[in-house]
């Protein structure tokens, strides 16, 4: 389902939308992980973008 680009509020940005590949590029790039990476990440740990960048952190630093 598409991301109603009507609905900017709070809300939207405290989640990533898997399903939206510049979404997901977009959270790759910001945190230096690949693109794959970061799809695990969302399976992983669900959409919750702060408990995916804590996710995305710890990756790096196990790097």
């Amino acid at each position: 389902m598409a991301d109603d680009k009507s609905k900017r509020g709070a809300g939207d940005r405290a989640r990533v939308a898997g399903g939206e590949g510049y979404e997901v590029s977009y959270f790759a790039k910001k945190h230096g992980i690949t693109t794959q990476q970061a799809e695990d990440l969302i399976k992983k740990v669900g959409n919750d973008r702060e408990k995916l960048n804590e996710a995305a952190e710890k990756l790096k630093k196990a790097k």
